[in-house]
């Protein structure tokens, strides 16, 4: 099913020199045509597709006020764009990072849901090749690696105010503040923690296979059919279910999963969004520093990997066959 656009409408921000960032608007919206639906496909596809960060409006927001008007119809969303590029440009303008580039304001539908996505594009130099095997420049908005997106659940932001969920965003990469300004610009602060919903997931049920007494072989299934569960969610792009998830698992006690989960305390949501790099712990151990990566099936700890806390020494039996080959060669050269 395809998204439904419903106003659109683009601005740039223009770096000068070190201390200038020019605002560039447009004085009307852009014209929904094939090109504009593929690029806003691409965009919710690229932006779905992405582990994101859930979050709320503060009470102060400006942001969130001038929403509120457009919604009511006060303004115009061409009027609340300006005005919001405005801002962004201010609050941009406070990093020495501030590149600038493409501002986006979609309001579309998917899926009978409304959102409105916020995004600042990279407008990248390129070269084409014309119909006349000539060379030209050109310029392409770099979809594929936009990280200045937050995307507003305008459905789930009326209908639900108290929730904590109903703005996403990507958070920055090591070393850029990208989030920082952008939450300043939204006036927004983080909501539901989802890495903290998955590890809470984890612990209880490695706590519900001890309550059941299930021994090493039980308990590495039981977390395999959760892994199982949960990856067909993030798969399909569907949160996980407790009630759901509780109908698959096979009941250990005279409480089934969710009931036990609930009694003990863990505070989980009712549904909350997969986190990959949490999930695979159910099935793998993963780890990496000091130049040493290491990345193993659970299975194997106990039968080829031992580990031996008291000196924090892992004993592996049994190299895989490529691993041993550099090792062999090294060992031929006279090192150790």
């Amino acid at each position: 099913m395809s998204l439904d656009i419903g106003q659109i409408a683009l601005h740039q921000l223009i770096k000068r020199d070190e201390q200038t960032l020019e605002v560039v608007l447009r004085d009307s919206l852009l014209t929904t045509n094939a090109a504009v639906d593929e690029m806003m496909a691409e965009l919710h596809r690229v932006y779905s597709a992405k582990s994101k960060a859930y979050g709320l409006f503060n009470a102060e927001s400006e942001l969130a006020d001038a929403l509120r008007g457009c919604r009511k119809g006060d303004e115009t969303f061409l009027a609340f764009t300006r005005a919001a590029t405005g801002r962004l440009r201010d609050e941009l303008a406070k990093y020495p990072f501030a590149e600038g580039g493409v501002v986006l304001f979609c309001q579309y539908r998917y899926l009978a849901v409304e959102y409105l996505l916020i995004s600042v594009l990279s407008n990248c130099p390129s070269m084409r090749v014309n119909e006349q095997l000539d060379i030209s420049s050109t310029h392409y908005l770099d979809i594929n690696h936009a990280d200045i997106v937050a995307r507003i659940d305008l459905t789930e932001w009326e209908t639900n105010p108290e929730s904590t969920r109903y703005l996403t965003f990507l958070k920055g990469r090591v070393g850029r503040k990208v989030s920082d300004f952008f939450m300043d610009f939204l006036g927004a602060a983080e909501g539901l923690d989802t890495k903290a919903q998955n590890r809470g997931l984890l612990q209880a049920v490695d706590d519900y296979c001890a309550e059941g007494q299930l021994d090493k072989n039980e308990r590495q299934a039981y977390r395999q059919q959760v892994y199982s569960y949960c990856n067909e969610q993030l798969q399909a792009g569907e949160e996980i279910a407790l009630t759901e998830l509780a109908q698959a698992l096979p009941p250990v006690g005279e409480r089934d999963f969710k009931q036990f989960s609930s009694d003990e305390g863990y505070q989980l949501e009712e549904s909350f969004p997969a986190d990959r790099s949490t999930l695979r712990q159910l099935t793998k151990f993963a780890g990496s520093g000091g130049g040493l990566s290491i990345n193993f099936d659970a299975l194997l700890m106990g039968e080829r990997i031992f580990w031996d806390p008291a000196t924090d020494t892992l004993t592996i039996k049994g190299t895989p066959p490529n691993l041993r080959d550099q090792l062999q060669r090294r060992l031929s050269n006279g090192e150790k």
